[in-house]
């Protein structure tokens, strides 16, 4: 039993026919996520455009061996994300390696009250979460938040990283995420809350300065 459709079934004939307009079409489609998915996994925009390409060859190379077990699309994003994890391992330095042991909580349990409160592990009253600014200086603020949010994202370790790009970038959705980097439901919300939690976390710090 495949998942290949008949539309998809045609796109992998023409491109083991070597059709150049459907492979193309096909890297216009796809290429912007890739490098946002490779930039999870390597230091910087130059490698992913490098794993990205060296993903377009593999591909290339395994068309005719592509049995359809799965999507073209999830068997692309499976070899990208075996070559980008193999060229992150290449490039990571030692304090990366040491960053990315970090598995711990995101958000300091002080902010919350203590077990013999009256509404345990509920948010202290000066330990809210602050909202967001709608006001039109909002929206000027709006690009400082956007640029500390891929700040935050680039410190966050690698699998809290990727889900949340996988997630909140790609809009992928949590099956496919757990299929390509092969964990649990389970787990991949963990990495998504504490990604988002922690990007908040620095986001909430920023903005309550600017008050």
């Amino acid at each position: 039993m495949t998942s290949t459709s008949t539309d998809e079934a045609d796109l992998i004939a023409a491109l083991r026919a070597r059709d150049e307009v459907a492979f193309a079409t096909l890297v216009d489609t796809h290429t912007p996520a890739m490098l946002r998915l490779a930039r999870g996994y390597v230091p910087n925009h130059a490698i992913a455009e490098e794993v990205v390409q060296e993903a377009w060859l593999a591909l290339l190379k395994g068309l005719d061996g592509f049995e359809g077990r799965s999507s073209l699309r999830t068997w692309l994003f499976t070899v990208l994300i075996n070559i980008a994890k193999k060229r992150g391992l290449r490039e990571r330095s030692d304090a990366d390696v040491a960053v990315l042991a970090y598995t711990g909580g995101t958000v300091d349990p002080a902010r919350f009250r203590d077990n013999d409160d009256l509404y345990p592990g509920h948010w202290k009253p000066d330990e809210m979460p602050v909202p967001f600014p709608d006001t039109p200086e909002g929206s000027v603020l709006g690009d400082e938040l956007l640029r500390i949010t891929r700040g935050e994202l680039d410190k966050l370790p690698e699998r809290q990283r990727v889900v949340v790009t996988m997630r909140d970038m790609l809009d992928m959705d949590s099956a496919e995420v757990s299929e390509l980097l092969g964990i649990t439901a389970a787990n991949q919300r963990v990495l998504l809350h504490r990604g988002r939690a922690a990007i908040r976390q620095a986001l909430e710090c920023y903005v309550k300065e600017e008050m």
